[in-house]
């Protein structure tokens, strides 16, 4: 019991939430001493404790701390054996990701949605191609593919991607002597023009009184705050956030270093007065005590690192809204990263500069920031031929 409760205080669960968790362990062991015949626990004694409990709040409480029991002293629980169900793509799916891996160098989130593109493209020829070989995919197989997959795409973007993981994905049936076809041809490229639009953007002013509005009385609110002004200033995606470690911040020089970009290429991004200032506030009061080289952690016990992009979304957005901003679309850390690149460029800064401080190995993605330099772009525009009638 004693080690269960080292190991709750461990993890960073409040005293109170540890003490009802000793507390409902403390009743299963007093279930156990009364209708367990043997010194192993089993799943069947676990479930005739919890229909024991006749309300549900306790039974999330104890299902959780067994779940700790379980961790801590497996060798007193008796592992279920559990139904595997075979995956007819498992070996083929297997072999895609380690082809992508290390023949095409992707990282590890960039294949995870080409697999799950496969994986409706598998779906769909054993729905209409059961029973046969990949070698008798031909051109006609791949036309009716690709009518169906575009018309599960919403726009320009989600049909741009489908045309080409279904390239991909063919190209690798020839790769690997699946199909000695190039079925690649017969897949439409549908036209995507990247600069036809304008980078989501938020002024300023509205960020900064989102920032002003945090309460940072409470240990997650310094850690927004914190969390939010990185984000504005610094122009990190949402990952590199999530992964940045203790080691990455350099105090004296005022710098953070960015590791693990999706450029693959390490970079330096200055740290503001006004940022460094709110992380040290957040590193030496409020964030929690547990062994994590990273710099950012969740409070929800057990407190860890942010593992998803979908946390850190969805603190920009409520810290927005709480602060009063109008939200038109997705709010999340790339919203203030336009909002920041934006700025720089209407600020005159060169767009080298720009493209340098956000990562971009190519300028060309920096490009789409020019179209919002209004008072840049009106002294190059051209005059209206014949002049003014």
């Amino acid at each position: 019991m004693d080690g269960i409760a080292r190991h709750l205080f461990d993890l960073g669960y409040k005293p109170s939430s540890a003490k009802l968790y000793i507390s409902r362990l403390g009743r299963f062991s007093e279930f156990l001493g009364h209708n367990a015949r043997s010194t192993v626990i089993s799943q069947g004694v676990i479930d005739r404790f919890m229909l024991s409990l006749h309300v549900g709040s306790p039974r999330v409480a104890a299902r959780t701390v067994i779940e700790h029991a379980r961790n801590i002293v497996p060798d007193r629980f008796s592992t279920p054996a559990r139904r595997v169900i075979a995956d007819p793509d498992g070996p083929l799916l297997a072999a895609y990701l380690d082809h992508l891996r290390h023949v095409r160098g992707l990282e590890p989130k960039t294949c995870e949605g080409i697999l799950k593109g496969a994986r409706r493209i598998l779906t769909w020829l054993r729905d209409h191609l059961p029973g046969q070989p990949f070698s008798a995919i031909t051109g006609e197989h791949v036309l009716a593919l690709m009518q169906h997959l575009l018309s599960l795409s919403a726009n320009h973007y989600t049909r741009s991607a489908t045309t080409s993981y279904t390239r991909g994905f063919l190209r690798f049936l020839r790769w690997s002597e699946l199909n000695g076809q190039d079925l690649a041809r017969f897949v439409p490229r549908t036209p995507c023009w990247r600069l036809a639009h304008l980078p989501p953007r938020l002024s300023w002013q509205n960020i900064q009184r989102a920032i002003d509005a945090i309460d940072i009385s409470e240990p997650s609110g310094t850690r927004d705050k914190a969390i939010m002004l990185m984000l504005a200033t610094t122009g990190l995606r949402n990952r590199e956030l999530r992964v940045l470690e203790l080691q990455d911040i350099h105090w004296r020089t005022a710098e953070v270093i960015v590791r693990r970009t999706k450029g693959k290429r390490d970079r330096v991004v200055p740290l503001l007065d006004e940022a460094g200032a709110a992380l040290a506030d957040y590193i030496l009061h409020a964030r929690p005590r547990v062994v994590s080289a990273l710099v950012f952690l969740s409070y929800s016990p057990p407190a860890r690192p942010f593992k998803c992009a979908a946390s850190i979304s969805r603190i920009v957005r409520s810290r927005l809204e709480q602060g009063g901003v109008e939200l038109s679309g997705p709010a999340g850390a790339h919203l203030l990263r336009h909002s920041l690149a934006t700025q720089l460029v209407q600020q005159r800064r060169p767009i080298n500069e720009v493209a340098d401080l956000l990562g971009h190995r190519s300028i060309d993605t920096t490009a789409i920031y020019v179209k919002v330099a209004l008072p840049q772009l009106t002294g190059v525009a051209l005059p209206f031929p014949g002049g003014v009638s």
